[in-house]
């Protein structure tokens, strides 16, 4: 069974290490910030001006003032900060964001990532995505494996408008985690319950199956 967005978010979770600095993506990746491991402290970092989310508020402690890039309301951990986007900014362009997680419309083999645009359909804007492609070391992309026709969004080259060129690294989908290396997806897990064959069939991709692939382990 395809995992769901909330499993999505916790094996991304799992990529994070003590001491890190992440930028989280609209979207999925959002919802990293509630499953992030009890035993380590990372500081969360948003493109509008706050260095240290927490978790997203409950009903009782909404405060409509403190909200993330993608406008959602959040609340701020021990020791977080509040400036403004331009020194958010300053922080991506110069390369001190360890992690960043984003969604996309297409991945491609060559670590390329469409997920700013769809020609022909309105758009709010860039956002931060190419600022932060362009300024992290590391880049996970999250997104379904395929779109609602069942067509792979993990392809030989986007046919969409690229945000960012040769700059990913890992993806999680609700199939698998791959890994971008050497002009390939190499499938490293496949969720429970999910065939290799059905990832296999979903991908347009070259993919490098290995022997054997293990089961993603969720908290």
């Amino acid at each position: 069974m395809a995992l769901s967005r909330e499993q999505i978010a916790q094996r991304i979770a799992q990529e994070l290490q003590d001491g890190y600095y992440v930028n989280l993506g609209i979207g999925i990746p959002t919802l990293v910030a509630n499953y992030i491991p009890d035993d380590i402290e990372v500081m969360l970092q948003s493109e509008n001006g706050l260095l240290g989310m927490g978790q997203f508020p409950t009903e009782e402690n909404v405060d409509a003032d403190l909200i993330n890039a993608g406008k959602q309301t959040v609340t701020m951990a021990t020791g977080a900060s509040l400036f403004s986007s331009a020194e958010s900014f300053a922080m991506i362009r110069g390369g001190h964001v360890d992690l960043t997680v984003l969604g996309a419309f297409e991945v491609d083999v060559s670590g390329n990532i469409a997920s700013w645009m769809i020609p022909g359909k309105l758009i709010k804007g860039m956002g931060g995505a190419m600022d932060l492609v362009a300024g992290a070391e590391n880049i996970v992309v999250t997104m379904m494996h395929a779109d609602k026709k069942g067509n792979s969004k993990l392809l030989s080259s986007c046919t969409l408008p690229l945000t960012g060129c040769q700059c990913i690294k890992k993806v999680v989908t609700d199939l698998a985690v791959l890994e971008i290396k050497d002009g390939a997806f190499h499938l490293l897990e496949r969720a429970p319950d999910v065939s290799v064959a059905e990832i296999i069939e979903k991908t347009a991709g070259k993919l490098i199956v290995p022997d054997d692939v293990p089961v993603m382990k969720l908290n």
